[in-house]
Formats: C-alpha cells, structure tokens, sequence
C-alpha cells in the first residue's frame, strides 16, 4: 500500500456520516486529480484526552460502521488508532491499516496484537524517542505477522509544550526501520496542554514544514484535515482546513518533480 508516495489524510476523530464521507470524497477527488494514493484516517476513540470530560467520540463498535461507509462510498482505504489490544483484532477486519499512537509506540501486547491481524500498521515515533529506537517496534509488529510497516515522525518534545521536527529524521528512520517513513505535518504544530489542559497549535507553520519534509525526503504524509476546523471535537488548533488542502498537496507535487528532475540531471 505504501510502495508509492503516499497521503494519509482525515480528521482527528469520527463525526457523523455527512462529515466523514464528505471529507473522503474531497481527499477521493484529489487522490484521482494529481494520481495520488490517499488513505482516510479518523479516530472511533481518543483514549489520550488530557481531561476526563474531554469529547472521545463514537467508540470502537459505532466507529468501524462509520469506517466502512466511508470505504463504501468513496473505495478508499481507511486507517484508524488502536489504544488496547483486545480491540486489534475486530478493527482490522474493517480498516487496511492499524495506526499506533506516539505515546504507545512501545507498548509490546499492543503492537503485537496489531501485526497479528497481519494489517499494514503505522507507528508513529514517540515525542522522546531517537529515531534508531523504533526500530525495536517495527520488529515486534513484523515478528508478529504484518508485512507492511511505516513509521510516522510527528515531532520530538523541546522543552515544555512544543515540537521540533529533525529533517534528519527520515533518512534515520528509514535506515534504522527498513520502513518508509511518514512526515505528520499537523501533529508536529501541536502545543500540547497549552489550551486550558487541551492541546494548542501552530497551523500556520504546517505548510512550511511539510514542503521541508518532502524536500528532505520523506515517503509520504499524515494531515489531519476538517471543513471547520475551530468545531472539530479533537485536534482543532492544529489541523489544516480542508479547502487549502489541494493548494499544499500542488505545491509538494511540484516539490517531488523538482527532485526527480534535479536527481535525473546529475
């Protein structure tokens, strides 16, 4: 699935079908527009919320249904978090990917309950984490079954309440992993627990850092993308609005054909 450059794009969390399959058929529009492989990603739980009150959405049972109508209506693959291992088995038969949060990167029942379904599984690497050290959980998730692995840098903690992404990064991950890896250019403008106990952001700094991740040489790309969103449930500060999608995804076309052109020259 990830042989190619490849989009994983959607919002943070599950909402409602209109939402969902609405924000697909854009992301289907541009996957067929500039021969792009996307992949819709949305969460049936946010199990990491900083508040007890926070919104978690529609849970595993209700989120798989939510999951397929949108693979049904648009032929799209769908990816979507894991937190517990119990829940592995049943979404993978739904989604084509399991995704591992940054913060359970290294739970080992977890990302060996993932590679069991024998689903591709992306890993993203933990904000305190070189990138050699993952090495350890694409092996756990290979040994346990799954053939297709990628590892997703979001960003690595400077200090209290911000990110910083190494453009290094990729090239040591992909070394280090034998994995393609992904750029999460939404996440890696967080400010984590800068919004009264709620994560803040710095969306504005989401273009530049992409165009420098695909520049750098990164696989493929993770944006978490909404119509609106300031009235998303999750992850609004730093998510891009889905109408300058198509505007980012041009120019890092042009970005990739520059390489290619630049490689070919030499």
């Amino acid at each position: 699935m990830f042989q190619r450059f490849t989009l994983i794009a959607g919002p943070c969390v599950l909402e409602h079908d209109a939402l969902n399959v609405g924000v697909a058929k854009e992301l289907a529009r541009l996957s067929e527009t500039l021969k792009l492989p996307v992949v819709f990603k949305a969460s049936y739980d946010k199990a990491n919320r900083s508040k007890l009150d926070a919104p978690r959405e529609p849970g595993l049972d209700h989120g798989l249904e939510l999951l397929a109508r949108v693979k049904d209506e648009t032929g799209l693959p769908v990816l979507t978090d894991v937190h517990e291992p119990s829940h592995a088995e049943k979404a993978g038969r739904v989604v084509d990917v399991l995704q591992i949060p940054a913060f359970l990167c290294r739970q080992t029942d977890l990302l060996v309950a993932a590679g069991e379904t024998g689903r591709a599984v992306n890993v993203k690497k933990g904000q305190w984490m070189a990138p050699e050290e993952m090495a350890h959980a694409v092996d756990k998730i290979r040994r346990s079954g799954s053939a297709e692995v990628t590892v997703t840098e979001r960003g690595t903690f400077f200090g209290y309440g911000n990110l910083v992404v190494d453009m290094r990064s990729f090239a040591r991950l992909r070394r280090a992993c034998g994995a393609p890896a992904i750029f999460d250019g939404t996440h890696s403008v967080q400010r984590p627990g800068l919004a009264d106990g709620a994560s803040g952001g710095d969306p504005e700094h989401i273009p530049s850092l992409v165009r420098a991740a695909v520049a750098a040489g990164c696989d493929g790309l993770f944006l978490e993308t909404h119509p609106t969103p300031s009235l998303a449930p999750s992850d609004g500060a730093n998510m891009l609005p889905l109408d300058r999608l198509a505007a980012l995804l041009e120019e890092i076309m042009a970005v990739r054909a520059a390489l290619k052109s630049d490689a070919g020259a030499r």
